[in-house]
């Protein structure tokens, strides 16, 4: 089976559109999708950055949220809202994503914090929401929570995540790598990806 691997930032606004895409897209395909957590803080940082983008360059971050926007009605999802912290810390929800990688609500708590997030207006910081989400979604939100504030294996897996993430060239989210180690970043070249990984 052919097979893409999508690398995500919670704090990321155009993975949450990837995010929303990619599984039927990929399915559609043929093609697998491995989700990847990872946080972009230390990526950024070794690009001589300490805020977003969005925010160090503002008359980019004003036609950012514009296209997302546009972008959200092109896609017929919930418009994003600005939240009220903005990047927000994904540290923990990047955590739990991490410990459900080989669990059958992995890909729909990605989905949910995203929701929660940009369209609820919930923080992303907050135990509460990774709580929230991971209890709508009929597993124990709590102790999945606990499991990863507290297990070192976690937090080493989540740190090699993002340890291979720069070894592979990623310095952005969304951003999408088949098996031959092609590289595509940015939720517009979504369909590019899945075309590229059916080629193999």
């Amino acid at each position: 089976m052919k097979k893409i691997t999508f690398w995500f930032e919670f704090a990321s606004t155009y993975s949450y559109l990837a995010a929303m895409r990619i599984e039927p897209l990929a399915q559609a395909a043929g093609v697998v999708v491995e989700w990847k957590p990872f946080l972009l803080g230390p990526i950024f940082a070794g690009q001589g950055l300490t805020d977003s983008p969005f925010n160090v360059f503002p008359i980019k971050g004003a036609y950012t949220w514009r296209d997302l926007e546009r972008e959200c009605i092109k896609y017929g999802f919930p418009v994003l809202q600005k939240p009220a912290v903005f990047p927000g810390n994904g540290l923990l929800a990047a955590r739990v994503a991490t410990l459900g990688a080989d669990a059958d609500w992995q890909a729909d708590f990605v989905r949910g914090i995203y929701t929660a997030q940009f369209v609820e207006g919930k923080a992303l910081a907050d135990t509460e929401t990774s709580v929230g989400v991971l209890d709508a979604l009929g597993v124990d939100g709590a102790a999945i929570v606990e499991w990863s504030m507290s297990d070192q294996g976690v937090k080493d897996a989540l740190k090699a995540n993002t340890a291979v993430a720069q070894e592979v060239g990623v310095f952005g989210a969304p951003t999408f790598t088949c098996a031959d180690g092609e590289l595509f970043w940015g939720n517009d070249r979504l369909d590019d990806a899945v075309a590229w990984a059916v080629r193999g």
